[in-house]
């Protein structure tokens, strides 16, 4: 079996719908909810797996992240927001851009959280790098909250990326 094989039996499910492609990516996590949805909305948290920022947690508040490194402002409204089980906002640096509607949803299960994102992407952009930014970014939430945050996994980044496009048809 070669790498790329691998590589997409743990990816998350991809569907066309009009406009986007959307993924739903599900990690099982051996916490309880609570300790997940302070990984998701605690802004002294997410900085340790995604950006430094805020999010306003209530519909219609801000959700702003800071990718210094990348230059990649995120401040999007929080579109749907349900108390330590839905947050959904866009992964867009301004209202000029298309939506990228991100989705966050936990429950609990007898060994800790469900956790599954679904992030749309307007089917004319990279698709298989944002899912496979999505995936190195979820390895970065596990570690975090595991006590041991680490940077951004390019190798896991690039054999995601390898499975995303063979998933998707894209010629290498």
């Amino acid at each position: 079996m070669n790498d790329v094989q691998v590589a997409t039996e743990h990816l998350g499910e991809i569907e066309h719908i009009t406009g986007y492609v959307k993924a739903t990516l599900t990690r099982c996590l051996d916490h309880p909810t609570t300790k997940v949805w302070a990984m998701l909305t605690d802004s002294t948290q997410i900085k340790d797996w995604l950006a430094p920022g805020e999010i306003e947690l209530k519909k219609g508040g801000r959700a702003k992240l800071n990718f210094g490194d990348s230059g990649i402002i995120i401040d999007s409204e929080v579109s749907e927001y349900e108390a330590n089980r839905l947050l959904e906002y866009s992964w867009s640096g301004s209202t000029d851009e298309p939506q990228r509607p991100i989705r966050w949803s936990i429950e609990p299960k007898s060994t800790g959280t469900k956790l599954t994102l679904t992030i749309k992407i307007p089917e004319d952009e990279v698709v298989d790098r944002s899912c496979a930014g999505w995936e190195a970014h979820l390895t970065m939430l596990q570690a975090a909250i595991e006590g041991v945050p680490i940077k951004f996994p390019f190798e896991h980044f690039q054999q995601s990326r390898a499975g995303y496009k063979k998933l998707l048809g894209i010629e290498e």
